[in-house]
């Protein structure tokens, strides 16, 4: 068990993603600034309308993007391992809490989530036009790799956080999965339609059979 700073916010951050944040209160700028001299890892807990959760991510600066006269800094943030608060502490500008590590149970991922998750992700790169590297299959925590390049709702993204099953995650991950990709069909399938006003332009307006070729 050991204590770190926490840094409460309304998003969720899983292990290996990396995500922007922009440092503007002073607390927090005091603790990133420590974080930064000492090379140390802080904790960033999801804090919502149900409080704050007890199940978090340690994170580690990777790069500072921008530094401002008046102390506000833009970095760079990658999630590393999971912890859970066991008491939080006080005695900082910021909060701090006595942490505890998670580990995941012994009960590695099916390798047909694992190919169902992958082709999932590369339908939904397609249907989105982005550029994202695809990860391995045999990467570790596989879930959290797909998980932590789309932008899904932090209560979702909770829910993976905390389940310590690699094979339950995938198999959630896939559900989700499908159920964006059906999503964005959908949507493209109506934003078709709208630019005909709806309709399917025949390919005979005549009534009749269309002329065949001679």
């Amino acid at each position: 068990m050991s204590e770190i700073g926490l840094f409460p916010l309304g998003i969720v951050l899983l292990p290996t993603e990396l995500v922007p944040l922009h440092i503007f209160e002073e607390r927090y700028q005091e603790l990133i600034g420590e974080c930064l001299d000492e090379e140390r890892e802080f904790g960033i807990v999801l804090a919502d309308d149900d409080g704050l959760r007890t199940i978090g991510t340690r994170a580690a600066v990777t790069e500072v993007l921008e530094r401002f006269e008046d102390g506000r800094l833009n970095v760079v943030v990658e999630g590393r391992k999971r912890f859970r608060v066991v008491e939080l502490t006080g005695g900082r500008t910021f909060q701090t809490a006595d942490v505890e590590g998670i580990d995941d149970e012994d009960d590695r991922g099916d390798p047909a989530d694992a190919t169902r998750a992958l082709s999932l992700f590369e339908t939904l790169v397609e249907l989105t036009g982005t550029e994202i590297e695809t990860p391995a299959v045999e990467t570790p925590q596989l879930s959290f790799a797909v998980a932590a390049r789309f932008e899904f709702v932090p209560s979702l993204k909770q829910e993976l956080l905390e389940e310590r099953s690699e094979r339950a995650r995938l198999k959630r991950l896939c559900e989700l999965l499908e159920n964006a990709a059906r999503t964005l069909e959908r949507e493209k399938e109506i934003a078709s339609r709208a630019a005909t006003n709806g309709k399917v332009q025949p390919r005979d307006q005549s009534g009749g059979e269309p002329d065949a070729e001679s």
